[in-house]
């Protein structure tokens, strides 16, 4: 099968890429970076199963190229049997303050592009009769922060629109769910935290234990195999009756 995920040069993205590689699954990656970023993504997703591993350059905020991604991907593989939408960007400020363009951005990022990479690659999958649509939503689109509100407005939006395609597609053999990660442990994250601790003083743990605890009770982060292993279980046989779910990482977040 073919997967192809979005925001996937590093971060969740990434390590979704790989644990679907890891299964078989021929790969196309999306993201921002250097050449030689990219071509270590590309390098790091083959090595772990001699996958094929294509990349497209595809702006998500704009609608034409989106779908050309997806075009492209099936040109080259048939049909793209997973999708997963994991682009995203976040902006933090007070709404009267909040920067129209920045708003129009996240929307188009986070919510928009969900929407037309779906429109586009669900004809192949119901030509095939099997697809799976994975949005990586957040614990934002459950509950609410103050200052994020296109970050989720868009999040919320992508859980609705989760809902509504898992209705569209549920006799097809095409499911549709959403992974809502609370913290994860990224390479942004962890740069974050170690900035805290340059100055406080305090130990990397240290940190991580505070800002983590300040959401999440289990007073750990989620990890980007984590949420891999998850979106290869939305994959499997065992979850063809699962759809429209919006299922969260973290760590006891909503459980509050």
């Amino acid at each position: 099968k073919t997967a192809l995920v979005t925001g996937s040069t590093s971060g969740v993205g990434r390590g979704i890429a790989q644990a679907l590689a890891v299964e078989g699954a021929n790969i196309v990656l999306n993201g921002f970076g250097s050449p030689e970023e990219i071509e270590a993504a590309k390098g790091e997703v083959s090595a772990a199963s001699g996958a094929e591993v294509r990349y497209s350059p595809a702006d998500m905020t704009k609608p034409d190229e989106v779908a050309d991604m997806i075009r492209e991907a099936e040109r080259e593989f048939g049909v793209v049997d997973v999708l997963v939408n994991n682009a995203g960007i976040q902006h933090v400020s007070p709404i009267e303050d909040f920067d129209d363009a920045r708003w129009d951005a996240v929307i188009a990022i986070n919510l928009s592009s969900n929407f037309h990479s779906i429109k586009t690659a669900l004809p192949a999958m119901r030509r095939k009769g099997w697809g799976r649509i994975i949005n990586v939503a957040s614990v934002h689109g459950l509950v609410a922060s103050a200052q994020k509100a296109a970050y989720v407005a868009s999040k919320f939006g992508a859980i609705g629109l989760t809902k509504v395609v898992a209705l569209e597609t549920a006799s097809s053999g095409i499911t549709c769910n959403a992974i809502c990660p609370g913290w994860v442990l990224t390479p942004l994250v962890a740069a974050q935290i170690q900035a805290r601790a340059d100055k406080s003083g305090q130990s990397f743990e240290a940190e991580k234990k505070a800002l983590i605890s300040e959401k999440m009770p289990s007073g750990e982060p989620a990890t980007v195999e984590q949420i891999g292993a998850l979106a290869v279980f939305l994959c499997s046989p065992a979850a063809d009756q699962l759809t429209g779910a919006s299922l969260p990482v973290d760590g006891g977040w909503i459980a509050q």
